[in-house]
């Protein structure tokens, strides 16, 4: 081969690798390991992992410790759904492409948004996408996004933006909730989209009706990041003229799994349909008149000219999109209605309970459905470490993405937080404050 290319030695195809960043002798590496070594070493490295099983989970803050039903992975398993890659030939893809078409149906439905796609890879990036679609739909260059929006949505939009020469400009969020006069006084016209959550990082409702009538009044379109298992008691984002609904559903279906893997969903305006990415499977007849199925609109780079693509993703993450269409599917109609009543009751109970402990109290005062914030008269990190130790995971410290809100902790109830989980934690709660509160006394 080095004589059909020309080369006298394989030292020679690395002449253009300057001497400096070349490896001079063998990596400084520990002598291997057997596989049975490996294994024990590997099953004590999991073994200093604690689950959501393990411990009584309060922690939101985006992904939530939801009851997975075992007809889940009964139907992801089957081999017709779990080893296909892509419906590139729909005559012999057309299970898949009616699970597509199903999941986009149902998403459109719970969103009350014209049209779905067939899911993305998670949340944060699909509202990155929908930033893109809009810059191309509109021609303007800036992004207004409320400070109430998940952090790690606004990270990946910011690092999204940058790289094709849009600026994101933040609106503060008074009270737990996006002031519409402040967001209106933030768009300019320039402003591509305006980014909103509901209920919001916090758990708040927002008053989406003020919101986007202050954002089309400029020209902008209106991004929304929703909560799928919220929807069911709260009016969809399309009712109140979202142009874009996006979201995490990672809560239909999925497990935790130590961050993913999971799905984004994706759903828009007719008028946007061919700018939105990924791809849509739609509903045709064969020539024989028999109902069919087939991928009606692929955006990515790898199905048509790379400057006409709205999308490079490579994965649809359709395995965990028919997760979310098995787990609505089990839920049903009434199902979806129930489990939001169920978690609105118990959270009511959860923020009454704990802000009757002494040195806990409401962070804000809006109406909440799944998750809350307080304020510890404690450092957060120490009550939360001494939470830990009687298995309890209190739930997500505000100050690590808000500096404002240092004695911060949101607080996340799902179906599987019990009325006594709820008690034992104010019970704890209260010890671990007191005790923290000793504590900085004393080294006072």
């Amino acid at each position: 081969m080095l004589d059909a290319i020309g080369v006298g030695s394989v030292d020679d195809l690395f002449n253009d690798v300057p001497d400096g960043v070349r490896l001079q002798g063998p990596l400084k590496l520990p002598a291997g390991k057997t596989e049975d070594e490996v294994y024990t070493h590997l099953a004590e490295l999991a073994g200093k992992n604690v689950h959501a099983d393990s411990e009584i989970s309060f922690l939101g803050a985006g992904m939530y410790d939801h009851y997975q039903p075992a007809i889940v992975d009964s139907i992801l398993s089957r081999s017709e759904f779990l080893t296909p890659y892509t419906p590139y030939q729909p005559e012999v893809s057309q299970g898949g492409l009616q699970v597509m078409f199903e999941y986009q149906t149902a998403i459109a439905e719970l969103t009350g948004m014209d049209v779905s796609n067939a899911s993305v890879y998670e949340g944060p990036s699909a509202m990155a996408a929908a930033a893109y679609l809009a810059k191309l739909e509109t021609g303007r260059s800036r992004f207004v996004v409320s400070a109430a929006v998940n952090p790690q949505y606004r990270a990946t939009l910011k690092t999204n933006a940058y790289g094709y020469g849009s600026s994101v400009i933040e609106v503060p969020a008074a009270e737990g909730l996006t002031d519409p006069a402040t967001l209106a006084a933030a768009i300019d016209d320039d402003t591509a989209a305006v980014f909103l959550q509901n209920p919001n990082f916090f758990g708040a409702v927002e008053d989406l009706a003020a919101l986007v009538e202050a954002a089309h009044a400029k020209g902008a379109l209106v991004v929304c990041v929703a909560d799928p298992l919220t929807l069911g008691i709260l009016a969809p984002p399309g009712d109140f003229g979202v142009d874009i609904c996006v979201g995490e559903g990672q809560t239909l279906g999925n497990r935790l799994d130590f961050g993913g893997p999971s799905f984004g969903f994706f759903a828009a305006t007719q008028k946007l349909i061919r700018r939105m990415p990924g791809r849509i499977a739609g509903e045709t007849t064969d020539a024989d008149g028999r109902r069919g199925w087939v991928l009606t609109l692929q955006t990515r780079e790898q199905h048509i000219r790379r400057e006409k693509a709205t999308s490079n993703i490579c994965t649809s993450q359709a395995l965990n999109a028919l997760a979310g269409m098995i787990y609505l599917s089990w839920l049903g109609r009434a199902g979806i209605v129930e489990i939001g009543e169920l978690m609105i009751k118990r959270t009511a109970y959860a923020r009454e309970t704990l802000a009757a402990v002494e040195g806990v109290e409401l962070l804000f005062d809006a109406p909440v459905v799944r998750e809350f914030a307080i304020k510890l008269d404690a450092p957060v990190q120490t009550v939360l470490d001494q939470l830990a130790l009687d298995g309890i995971n209190g739930g997500y410290p505000l100050g690590t993405d808000y500096p404002e809100h240092e004695h911060g902790l949101l607080v996340a109830i799902t179906e599987r937080r019990s009325r006594a989980q709820i008690d034992l934690l104010a019970e704890r709660l209260g010890a671990a404050v007191a005790a923290a509160r000793e504590t900085v006394g004393a080294e006072a």
